[in-house]
């Protein structure tokens, strides 16, 4: 199962694929293909207040955005239960200090999920612990 990190998610359906490297995407295909592609509703959140403050231009509106990335995409949701917020809570701070990343670390964890990213701190994190498996998106 793969689960994939904010901005892979938006990469994947805006456009911006360059950013996603060609063994990512076999990955993220056959993971599709499996029924094993999976995102937070986390992301949901962090794609939303990001649109919100006009940090994010989405290629239509939010509700429509989510819809095609969603259901469009045929992407199901990663559940964010109890143990996933404990254990987004117990992760050090100052390896993973962004809030939304340590519930995806979580999720990821929780899920028994790889984690595909391009975010360096979660790459490092997962490199330095045996507790993660994480994928650079860029490969």
């Amino acid at each position: 199962m793969l689960l994939v990190d904010t901005h892979v998610w938006i990469w994947m359906l805006d456009g911006d694929a360059r950013r996603i490297g060609p063994r990512t995407r076999r990955l993220l295909d056959q993971a599709h293909a499996r029924d094993a592609l999976r995102v937070s509703p986390v992301s949901i959140f962090e794609v939303s207040a990001l649109s919100t403050s006009g940090r994010l231009t989405l290629s239509r509106s939010l509700e429509q955005w989510l819809e095609a990335a969603i259901d469009g995409a045929g992407i199901r949701l990663a559940p964010v239960s109890r143990d996933v917020a404990v254990d987004a809570g117990l992760l050090p701070r100052a390896l993973v200090a962004d809030p939304v990343d340590r519930l995806l670390v979580a999720t990821a964890r929780q899920a028994d999920a790889t984690l595909v990213t391009a975010d360096s701190k979660i790459l490092t994190y997962a490199a330095a612990s045996a507790n993660l498996s994480a994928h650079e998106a860029g490969r």
